[in-house]
């Protein structure tokens, strides 16, 4: 029988992605006063490998990554998309602009072996954690590189976001073996 053990902490990462740079501001802004500093931050990525949102959110969309310096514990996965939806329309609401989803987040969470993104949407490989969000592992680390599965959406494979991940990944690493850096 196995002896069940607390998690490691975890690295968390939120995705957002706009066509606006005024909500991707909005969004970091937010974020940081909820879940405390910025320990990296991606460059911002065209996010052009599917025309999905376009219809809700418009052409010329951008996207950005975030890992939050403090500790994430898993468990909390559910609870941040649900925050985080909730950002979204207020953000949609007080900014006036003409589509009906002007700002996208996608909150996760990364480990030294894979990464792990937060949906409210069901497919086979996803798992349900609660109140209408599951989680799907997009990427795990094998080999000393990113590899997909069969479902990772499109842009997950790029190498440029998988570079980023890198970065996370070894700040993470860095972070197991010295504990958290003071402030």
């Amino acid at each position: 029988m196995g002896t069940p053990h607390a998690h490691p902490p975890t690295l968390l990462l939120l995705a957002a992605f706009s066509r606006y740079r005024q909500a991707l501001d909005w969004a970091r802004r937010r974020a940081e006063e909820r879940f405390g500093p910025i320990a990296l931050a991606s460059p911002l990525f065209d996010f052009d490998q599917t025309q999905y949102y376009a219809a809700e959110m418009g052409e010329g969309l951008k996207k950005c990554f975030w890992a939050f310096a403090d500790p994430f514990d898993p468990q909390r996965l559910a609870e941040t998309k649900l925050e985080t939806n909730a950002w979204e329309v207020e953000y949609a609401e007080a900014a006036g602009h003409p589509e009906p989803r002007p700002l996208n987040l996608d909150p996760g969470y990364l480990t030294l072996g894979k990464l792990v993104l937060a949906s409210t949407k069901d497919f086979a490989h996803r798992i349900y954690l609660r109140d209408g969000i599951y989680a799907e592992v997009t990427l795990f680390y094998r080999r000393h590189q990113w590899e997909h599965h069969q479902f990772t959406f499109a842009d997950y494979r790029r190498a440029d976001y998988q570079a980023f991940f890198s970065e996370c990944r070894n700040w993470l690493h860095q972070l197991l073996r010295t504990g958290p850096r003071a402030t």
